[in-house]
């Protein structure tokens, strides 16, 4: 398993600063960023995403590949002007598995933080960052329940379950970075 490397950056979008972990592939540094596009002395432009990790009963991810695409991605995608990012979240998701994460299970379901991955944004130019704000269904009743209603709406070509064995050259960066992370947390086989 390759080493994974840790940067923090400090928010400064908002209000208060703090420092936001992030995973990432990159040399550990301190750089200030704004949560829109900017720049750091290398130049680097930023994507800001929204995505959600979705877990089955039998341990797996799930993961979604758009018509024409060769790999597979974390479900999700960007604000709208003035929406939240559970707003969004929801929205995305109608749109890419239609099904609505706060509605479609018995069980009362609410959404919560999970992580922030950061990494080159597949086929962008280089220096192009992604940065993925990860969510994920809580409580683990109403998640499990959700396994069974998620479809490829028609944006997605095909819904995938995998565990930590998938083909990793099928996964963005960001989506390798996701899968590592779940396993080592032991949320995933």
């Amino acid at each position: 398993m390759a080493a994974r490397l840790y940067r923090a950056f400090l928010v400064t979008s908002i209000p208060h600063l703090f420092i936001l972990p992030t995973i990432t592939s990159f040399t550990p540094q301190f750089t200030q960023l704004n949560m829109s596009s900017s720049t750091t002395n290398e130049q680097k432009s930023y994507i800001d995403k929204l995505a959600l990790i979705l877990i089955n009963s039998k341990r797996q991810q799930l993961v979604a590949r758009s018509y024409g695409k060769e790999v597979f991605y974390t479900p999700g995608g960007k604000r709208e002007q003035g929406e939240t990012d559970i707003e969004a979240l929801v929205r995305e998701c109608k749109e890419e598995l239609d099904t609505d994460l706060l509605t479609s299970t018995k069980t009362p379901a609410s959404i919560e933080p999970y992580g922030v991955f950061e990494a080159q944004a597949y086929g962008k130019p280089e220096g192009t960052m992604v940065r993925m704000q990860c969510y994920r269904v809580t409580p683990v009743e109403a998640e499990l329940e959700l396994e069974s209603l998620v479809t490829a709406s028609e944006e997605v070509e095909e819904l995938m379950w995998i565990d930590s064995t998938f083909d990793r050259s099928k996964l963005t960066v960001t989506g390798i970075m996701i899968l590592d992370d779940l396993h080592e947390k032991g949320l995933i086989n």
